[in-house]
């Protein structure tokens, strides 16, 4: 199927030129939110905006591996094709690769020219549309950590954690970060257009927060997706590994990603802040928390998709455990700063950095119109360590209660589509069927000798 050429494609190319690009870096985010792309030399870039270029379908059900799940219109479809055409709002020089530009592209079905339901994008932008029919418009601040590791043929996994040394947290400079990485990184980023806000040394060794500034939920999920494969390009180019697993090392913590959400009027207007509300929040704010935590179980199979992402909860950690929410308490759930006006916001801090950013948000601006709709309240808030477990129910305790919470949930699949749950299910569930069956080196030293 065939597309009307994009009138942004002349400027963009000779824009381009004159910046001394030669490729196209047309990238777009599979289901684990990872980076699929194809590098186009410039020339071809009006046949890219026009056709589109083809991938398979199959890409989408593809794990980390290599290994494919059986979704509809996947494999067992003959692995039929998909279009992606750049996004040309999108497109940004790489810093760190001369004579390379980068950009997102949108997912069509040929066959119908309509987008497919595995498209986290389109997902995303389905939602908000929601909001956009109630006239609000969602805010969103990314906060991403990640573990940052170095080669080391002598560790079972064969890697170690950069600049170890405990005591650093909340720390910039050499202190903590004895070869710069992280000014070296945010400056990259800053120049890739990413409008990083900040960033510091986390609690542990080789941890890393950088922070971005928040923008409407699209170009947010865009500017996190494309912070976590920078990030890694980054790290590469280094030697070394950045990862983004909500708990990389069994003497470490976990990695979160903290999504700051407000939503906003035609005029631009906060409206959750309403001073003589409870709390000082307004109804529309307490009812989009509600929807939070009403949904909160089966958020967690976005917010926390893989099988180690449960190995980051627990009452002794620092991520959240119950669902719950306190002001300014970061051992809750969600978590309501002490900023009113204009900065009046949730900071929801359920989710790992293996989130999928598209995802994440889709899954969360769902639960808040949920929320609105039913014009529920909160529960008082939790104070304290947040763990009164006669208060507060507990979030999933592993993967596979979680995509049970999501299928449950049926108003929540209402809003997200039953082809892209269906589909999200099936590629995880499949995905947990294949750590069942794997045997770890937990199990072979436990039990080899002893038994």
């Amino acid at each position: 199927m065939s597309a009307h050429p994009d009138p942004e494609v002349r400027p963009t190319m000779e824009a381009l030129a004159a910046e001394g690009v030669d490729v196209l870096r047309v990238t777009y985010p599979d289901l684990m939110g990872s980076a699929r792309s194809r590098d186009i030399l410039l020339h071809h870039l009006p046949h890219a905006a026009g056709h589109g270029l083809a991938f398979s379908r199959l890409v989408y059900h593809t794990a980390a591996r290599g290994d494919h799940s059986d979704v509809p219109g996947g494999l067992a479809a003959g692995m039929p094709d998909v279009l992606v055409r750049p996004d040309l709002g999108t497109v940004r020089t790489l810093p760190w690769e001369p004579g390379v530009a980068w950009c997102i592209g949108d997912v069509h079905d040929p066959a119908t020219g309509r987008t497919v339901p595995e498209s986290p994008r389109d997902l995303l932008r389905r939602v908000t549309a929601r909001l956009d029919d109630a006239g609000l418009t969602a805010l969103v601040g990314p906060e991403l950590e990640y573990v940052l590791l170095e080669p080391d043929d002598g560790a079972p996994t064969g890697w170690r954690r950069y600049a170890a040394a405990p005591g650093n947290v909340y720390t910039t400079g050499l202190r903590g970060d004895p070869d710069g990485h992280l000014l070296r990184t945010m400056r990259a980023l800053r120049d890739l257009g990413l409008d990083v806000s900040g960033g510091n040394r986390e609690f542990d060794g080789g941890q890393f927060e950088i922070n971005l500034d928040h923008s409407e939920a699209l170009d947010a999920a865009d500017r996190a997706f494309r912070f976590k494969a920078a990030v890694k390009e980054l790290a590469r180019a280094e030697g070394r590994l950045a990862t983004f697993m909500a708990k990389p090392t069994n003497d470490g913590g976990g990695t979160g990603f903290h999504l700051h959400v407000s939503l906003v009027d035609a005029h631009a207007a906060n409206v959750f802040d309403a001073p003589d509300a409870p709390y000082g929040l307004a109804d529309v704010a307490r009812h989009a928390l509600a929807g939070v935590l009403a949904h909160a179980p089966a958020l967690s199979a976005l917010l926390n998709p893989t099988v180690n992402s449960y190995k980051r909860f627990g009452p002794d950690t620092a991520a959240p455990w119950l669902i719950n929410w306190g002001l300014d308490n970061r051992n809750a759930m969600v978590r309501v700063p002490p900023e009113r006006g204009g900065g009046a916001r949730l900071e929801v801090r359920l989710g790992d950095a293996t989130a999928n950013p598209y995802l994440a948000i889709a899954g969360l601006l769902a639960a808040m119109r949920l929320g609105i709709d039913a014009g529920a309240e909160p529960p008082a808030p939790a104070t304290g360590h947040a763990s009164d477990t006669r208060a507060a129910d507990r979030l999933p305790t592993d993967l596979g209660r979680a995509l049970d919470a999501l299928e449950a949930d049926t108003a929540l699949t209402e809003v997200l589509g039953a082809d892209f749950v269906s589909a999200f299910l099936t590629f995880k569930r499949d995905e947990l069927a294949r750590f069942h069956h794997y045997v770890t080196d937990w199990e072979f030293r436990e039990y080899a000798e002893i038994n």
